[in-house]
């Protein structure tokens, strides 16, 4: 089991990951922006953070550089899970740190899988 962040501006987006997350015995914090995400990954110490991109603020792609920037969250991985399905999003969010992409609507069994495959390193 592990201890997976999501952040996300949608409450609905955030209880259909958790949702699948426990249901497959992860346990999950949540962050509603990029700012609040940032702070949580840095007290709560996920895993795993499953970042999406369009929020208010600071949106993901800005939120997981500094995740991924600084030294007490660096060692995190990130999963981007957005609608933005451009190859350029894509190359971009890795360019920022992420380790993996996944475009919304998310299908359980994927995201179980790339789960799993950062989790494993």
């Amino acid at each position: 089991m592990a201890k997976i962040l999501v952040v996300d501006d949608s409450p609905t987006e955030i209880h259909v990951l958790q949702v699948m997350l426990e249901k497959n015995g992860h346990e999950v914090v949540v962050a509603s922006s990029g700012e609040d995400g940032i702070m949580t990954a840095k007290d709560a110490q996920p895993d795993l953070v499953l970042m999406d991109v369009v929020m208010p603020g600071m949106n993901g792609f800005q939120a997981t550089r500094q995740l991924t920037k600084q030294k007490e969250t660096a060692s995190i991985p990130v999963i981007i899970v957005t609608t933005k399905d451009q190859e350029t999003d894509k190359v971009w969010a890795m360019r920022q740190g992420a380790k993996d992409y996944i475009v919304k609507p998310v299908q359980e069994k994927a995201l179980i899988e790339r789960v799993n495959n950062a989790l494993a390193g």
